[in-house]
């Protein structure tokens, strides 16, 4: 990974995907899909599962709809699925390394931001217990953003958050465990490091200009950042 990185030159600011990426909550997503599906005699398996992270709620919702053939609408399948969600998001755990690494750039005055495929409202419930350390962000961009046209995998969310950071995006470094939002991220024109599920093959993030399997094995000073030690 730090030879790719070297010849990309320096980074100046760090955009963060959220779920699955900071905050551990694509089991939740699992749970609670899974538990609609059960009320109609449908499996939500991994053949499914690895076809939505990082997609926002509505093409979301179109493609599970379809997928698992439930005779409910993608409007009727948000709505069954938000109390589930609203309940267990605040019990949200941090993701390995997470909390160093943004904790670490704030600390060197690196711009740091988040863009997210969730709402606004979502974003408040899942960082209930990261309030501080979220709070260190100098933006956070979620999919319902006034200035965002349209979710991941166009561009728009990364471009957003770029442009309040006062970075060129060509400067920019995000993380992403979605194939989805490193295709967001590269037609943003940024580098893209993958962070992927365990369960997610490497063949799936091709476009991605490194694949790392844990934030924790991200070395900041092989693209110009300040260095960090892990512990």
């Amino acid at each position: 990974m730090n030879a790719r990185l070297n010849e990309l030159g320096p980074i100046k600011a760090v955009i963060f995907d959220m779920d699955g990426l900071l905050l551990d909550t694509e089991g939740i997503y699992t749970e609670v899909t899974q538990l609609i599906a059960d009320r109609y005699g449908r499996t939500f398996d991994w053949s499914i599962k690895q076809n939505i992270i990082g997609r926002g709620a509505g093409d979301l919702a179109r493609y599970v709809v379809e997928a698992l053939e439930l005779p409910i609408s993608a409007e009727e399948f948000l709505v069954i699925r938000e109390p589930l969600m609203r309940e267990r998001f605040p019990r949200a755990l941090a993701m390995p390394g997470a909390r160093e690494l943004v904790q670490h750039l704030k600390a060197h005055k690196v711009p740091i931001a988040v863009g997210t495929s969730s709402s606004r409202q979502s974003f408040g419930q899942k960082t209930t217990l990261h309030t501080d350390w979220f709070a260190l962000f100098d933006t956070v961009v979620t999919a319902d953003d006034p200035e965002v046209g349209a979710a991941k995998p166009a561009p728009d969310i990364f471009l957003t958050a770029a442009r309040r950071l006062g970075v060129a995006p060509q400067d920019c470094l995000v993380f992403e465990d979605s194939p989805f939002g490193v295709t967001a991220a590269k037609a943003a024109g940024m580098t893209a490091i993958a962070v992927p599920d365990p369960a997610m093959a490497d063949e799936r993030y091709a476009h991605a200009d490194a694949i790392i399997r844990s934030l924790k094995a991200f070395q900041p000073g092989a693209c110009g950042l300040p260095s960090l030690q892990w512990a």
